[in-house]
């Protein structure tokens, strides 16, 4: 199967007890056994349930891996992955990170002696500077949130093959639509699902992706002992989200241009942040191992002004101003204030998250509506 077909079609089976075309919604806590160990594959929604079950066999087949794994945030999916990890192991990550990763990885594994060196990774190569006897992971978002960097995927794989460590890549701002992070030597994907697998802001959830199984079968016993997996209602709505994943972005990634070639135009505007400039740092290799440049567009104001920034997010009126992206209404956030906020200004700023920046997360609306819509809110 190509892609739009995986979406609707890929590792799906009507429903074994009627014929149900979708996965039905196995709303139950337990199964009824014949005999001690005696059941039909599931036995606590814990450790597996249909719903989910069915989820898990569309991730992996999307994202063309072997195993997927439901969870109840991008947050909880990450988690899982730092508990095969064990004190004193270290990380080469990405420097500007979404700022619920970074709080994760500083704030909680840190303190259970896990060593995080967050690198510039826009010259994959600097990874290796950092790699030592005892790094077990690379980490890699890409793009990234919300500088939209470009990092080498297949770069970096050969770097974690060569040294024989774990990569892993977060997806989520591509998808597997514009990009396939298994295909290019990644160990494991993983997704805020709650963004674009979704697409309708109305669940939270966490995916894993990865072919080999002796990893699989560590990241399923993280996820049944640990217990962070989603409900059934939420695996039937990520379900429903990706069966559509395929025209949303097409539309995403139509109106992202649309916004980032406005911006860069507009007096007022300093920086657009869109890999699909020329300009844009690593645009070559995002046309490489991308399909497409995404939905996501990042600005800054001439004059840094975190008032007028503010300002600019107060006036949206078809851009929401809210947290999360990825779901098909536009949404806009102040990365200083929201999403980063968590991370010290010094090294946010280092980062290039300044006071004036502003993380579009562009929607399916109509394109002028939109472009009127930032024209009035940001001035001329």
């Amino acid at each position: 199967m190509k892609f739009n077909t995986k979406t609707i079609h890929g590792g799906q089976e009507p429903d074994a007890a009627y014929g149900s075309v979708m996965a039905p919604i196995y709303q139950t806590s337990t199964f009824a056994q014949s005999t001690p160990g005696g059941h039909k594959g599931f036995e606590y929604a814990r450790s597996g349930n249909p719903t989910r079950h069915a989820l898990e066999q569309s991730l992996a087949s999307i994202e063309n891996g072997t195993y997927g794994l439901a969870f109840g945030s991008g947050l909880a999916a990450i988690d899982a992955i730092l508990k095969l990890l064990k004190p004193g192991d270290e990380v080469v990550s990405t420097n500007d990170l979404y700022g619920g990763t970074y709080r994760l990885f500083t704030k909680i594994f840190e303190d259970f002696g896990i060593v995080f060196h967050l690198v510039n990774m826009n010259n994959v190569e600097a990874i290796e500077d950092y790699i030592n006897s005892n790094t077990k992971l690379i980490w890699v978002e890409t793009p990234t949130n919300p500088m939209l960097n470009i990092i080498d995927i297949k770069g970096a794989a050969k770097i974690a093959k060569k040294h024989k460590i774990w990569f892993a890549v977060d997806n989520t701002f591509a998808t597997p639509y514009l990009q396939q992070p298994l295909d290019l030597g990644a160990d494991i994907v993983m997704h805020s699902a709650t963004k674009y697998l979704g697409g309708h802001s109305d669940l939270v959830m966490g995916a894993l992706i990865v072919k080999d199984k002796d990893l699989a079968d560590r990241l399923y016993f993280i996820q049944n002992a640990s217990g962070a997996i989603c409900g059934p209602q939420d695996a039937f709505l990520a379900l429903r989200g990706i069966k559509t994943l395929h025209v949303r972005m097409q539309r995403h990634c139509e109106n992202a241009k649309a916004v980032a070639e406005y911006l860069a135009n507009h007096p007022k505007i300093e920086n657009v942040y869109w890999p699909g400039f020329t300009n844009h740092p690593n645009h070559n290799i995002a046309k490489l191992q991308m399909k497409g440049f995404g939905g996501m567009v990042s600005f800054t104001t001439k004059g840094n002004n975190y008032e007028e920034a503010i300002k600019i997010v107060e006036n949206l009126k078809i851009f929401t101003l809210a947290e999360s992206l990825g779901g098909v209404e536009s949404l806009a956030g102040h990365p200083a204030s929201m999403t980063h906020a968590g991370v010290p200004k010094a090294e946010r700023e280092k980062a290039g998250i300044v006071d004036s920046m502003i993380r579009l997360s562009v929607g399916i609306e109509d394109e002028d509506d939109l472009l009127s819509d930032l024209g009035q809110a940001i001035g001329s």
